[in-house]
């Protein structure tokens, strides 16, 4: 089983929607957390546009990354740049990998507009989850 650590700035969208993916697309073959740098609470924008597709965040919660110091990863995913210049080294060999996302919490524009914008950074991050977790499992 794979162990799979994924970070970003606040942990209440990319990196929440991310794990939700990873756990969908890795099922038993993985165990995945998210945190940040921060901690902002799980976006409900984030939780909603998820649960259009099918998967259930509602549950998740934002946690900070040193909440997770201890344990041995074997896959620390930085889903934004700021978590990527400063993430911290965790003990073990852990691969770090680095995939940048547009922060959806950040748009602006209509209602219309701002959901548009989560549904096009979900299906980016489900893309991106599903081709990495079929390369690493």
């Amino acid at each position: 089983m794979k162990k799979i650590l994924v970070l970003c700035t606040g942990n209440s969208c990319r990196s929440q929607i991310a794990e939700g993916y990873l756990r969908h697309f890795g099922g038993d073959d993985v165990e995945v957390f998210s945190a940040g740098v921060e901690t902002h609470g799980v976006n409900p924008r984030a939780v909603a546009t998820m649960k259009e597709d099918g998967i259930d965040i509602s549950g998740h919660t934002s946690n900070n990354l040193n909440e997770y110091r201890h344990l041995l990863f074997d896959y620390i995913l930085t889903v934004c740049d700021h978590a990527s210049e400063v993430c911290p080294v965790f003990p073990g060999n852990a691969i770090r990998v680095h995939q940048n996302f547009p922060d959806p919490a950040k748009a602006t524009g209509s209602e219309e507009d701002i959901q548009a914008s989560f549904r096009e950074v979900r299906e980016q991050v489900k893309q991106f989850c599903r081709e990495w977790i079929l390369s690493i499992c």
